[in-house]
């Protein structure tokens, strides 16, 4: 598989830090890069919250300000 290059990342903004990623990386594709599977994790994009059963279509786009948390219990 050859390398991308610089023109097929896209900038976007990750727990409010800017972060390059892949143009087209979908919401599942992020949270397996960043070891952010399983229950309670949940994701905000653009201030609204995306369901689990749509992170494999929702893509990236440039601009956009995801939030990643994972709910821990505690007490």
């Amino acid at each position: 598989m050859p390398k991308p290059d610089s023109t097929e990342f896209d900038t976007y903004l990750l727990n409010g830090l800017p972060t390059k990623h892949l143009r087209g990386q979908t919401i599942a594709e992020l949270l397996v890069e960043k070891e952010a599977t399983g229950l309670g994790v949940a994701v905000e994009r653009n201030q609204q919250v995306v369901k689990s059963a749509e992170h494999g279509q929702t893509r990236i786009e440039v601009g956009d300000r995801i939030e990643i948390v994972r709910l821990v219990g505690g007490g």
